[in-house]
């Protein structure tokens, strides 16, 4: 029997980070002048994976958005995975949006990527979604190499990251 090789796509946010992003996004927002007096604020909830921004109007909580995703992009973590809610009033007369964290490959994407992968031709490559992540295999390390560059090439709407090569 032939020898089959395979790797794993997955699409994950290390929560390490993230906590590290918002941390330094809040010590920005209290040294900024234009949020001085200003009610804004982030909160994590790494249990739900959510990351909630408050603001007084719905132009800081962009404003507030745009210092997380600077912090996040300058600590390699992928906001393609980071889902936007819709900004929505609060207590007080504030606003507050609330920002989802995706762990894994959402199953939508998952078939897209086996349906790309079909698309391309590789008839000896096959692949498989297992859970929150899909197997790629084949017998040849070369059409697997294929592989990951096409999927390189393409944007299925989150981050996706290889791994388990073998």
């Amino acid at each position: 029997m032939a020898q089959t090789y395979s790797f794993d796509i997955t699409s994950n946010v290390d929560l390490q980070e993230v906590d590290n992003a918002v941390n330094q996004a809040k010590k920005e927002l209290s040294q900024r002048y234009d949020f001085k007096g200003s009610t804004a604020e982030i909160l994590l909830d790494q249990k739900a994976g959510t990351v909630t921004l408050t603001a007084e109007d719905a132009f800081k909580v962009s404003a507030v958005w745009e210092v997380l995703q600077t912090r996040l992009v300058r600590r390699n973590v992928p906001v393609k995975n980071m889902k936007l809610g819709d900004p929505e009033h609060a207590s007080a007369g504030s606003v507050k949006q609330v920002i989802t964290l995706q762990q894994g490959v959402p199953s939508d994407a998952a078939r897209e990527i086996v349906k790309y992968l079909k698309d391309q031709k590789m008839k000896k490559v096959q692949a498989a979604i297992q859970g929150d992540q899909l197997r790629v295999s084949s017998a040849s390390k070369d059409d697997l190499q294929a592989a990951m560059t096409a999927l390189r090439g393409h944007d299925f709407g989150v981050a996706l990251q290889f791994g388990n090569y073998r």
